[in-house]
């Protein structure tokens, strides 16, 4: 084994550690996770974009995205919820296929962020004032806003760089209540707000299997990914959504986009908010920022 792939696997096993452990990293990414010196570099590069690492929907999207706006440089990033489970190795294999599929773009290491902190307190924490308020509850609409909303402060940090996430309107006809137009535009619009530009370059791609056309290999939906243990919580036994749209949309509006926008605010301000606190002063406050009724 060379000191190169020495370190490499000394740093796959600290990722790995992030994972399992899934401390406070949104902000305050430790220098081997990312030097000063790269996060400089990075702010030099101007084809460079963040790449979502979930499963084969965003790495087919990073390849579009590099088909669509020509990016030189891909910075992989997965952010942590907490509802997951799963093998820490499908994550850095979905870096890899990625790699392969792209040889000629520079696939940079992966970084590992998230807060369970800042999680809990927009899907978790107020689920009885959630109900109260908006007559459903479901985390999976929260969970894909703070997926989004977790990697702003990084992309600001790094120069204003545009995020590619693989979201899809429809799955083979099956629709996701977070992932509905609507919804998908409310992520983009959050982000636009923050100065950041959100890429869905699968969007409309409802066949799964041109998913794996785009990924030129097989790769089954749903496989060599983490899980989540509330998945497709919002539909019935019978199998349809409960959640109407109007009332997913109302709850973005009123409580979700406020409430995060204050802790995204936090970070931009290179602090730790009190995640609960947040989410908190939006319910509390009937008018507050977000109109909460």
């Amino acid at each position: 084994m060379t000191g190169s792939d020495e370190a490499l696997g000394q740093r796959d096993e600290r990722l790995a550690a992030v994972f399992r452990d899934k401390p406070e990293m949104v902000i305050d990414l430790p220098e081997w996770m990312l030097p000063y010196e790269q996060a400089d570099a990075y702010r030099r590069m101007d084809d460079l974009a963040v790449v979502e690492i979930a499963g084969r929907d965003s790495i087919a999207a990073a390849v579009r995205g590099v088909e669509e706006h020509g990016y030189g440089n891909l910075l992989p990033v997965y952010a942590y919820t907490g509802s997951e489970h799963g093998p820490w190795g499908s994550i850095p294999r979905a870096v890899e296929h990625l790699a392969e599929r792209l040889p000629r773009v520079r696939v940079h290491p992966l970084l590992v962020i998230g807060s369970p902190g800042f999680w809990r307190a927009v899907n978790g924490r107020f689920v009885g004032d959630l109900i109260r308020l908006f007559g459903h509850y479901t985390p999976c609409t929260g969970c894909h806003l703070y997926l989004h909303a977790v990697r702003i402060p990084l992309a600001r940090r790094i120069g204003n760089v545009s995020v590619i996430a693989g979201e899809r309107k429809s799955h083979s006809g099956s629709v996701k209540i977070n992932q509905v137009g609507q919804a998908l535009e409310f992520y983009g619009r959050f982000l636009d707000s923050f100065g950041i530009r959100l890429l869905l370059p699968v969007a409309d791609v409802a066949d799964g299997k041109q998913i794996e056309t785009i990924l030129e290999m097989p790769w089954e939906r749903g496989k060599e990914q983490p899980g989540c243990c509330l998945s497709g919580n919002y539909r019935t036994a019978a199998g349809d959504i409960a959640p109407e749209t109007d009332d997913v949309m109302r709850y973005f509006t009123d409580f979700a986009g406020p409430a995060t926008r204050k802790i995204v605010s936090a970070y931009l301000e290179d602090r730790v908010p009190d995640h609960e606190d947040c989410a908190a002063a939006v319910i509390n406050d009937p008018d507050a920022e977000g109109r909460v009724r």
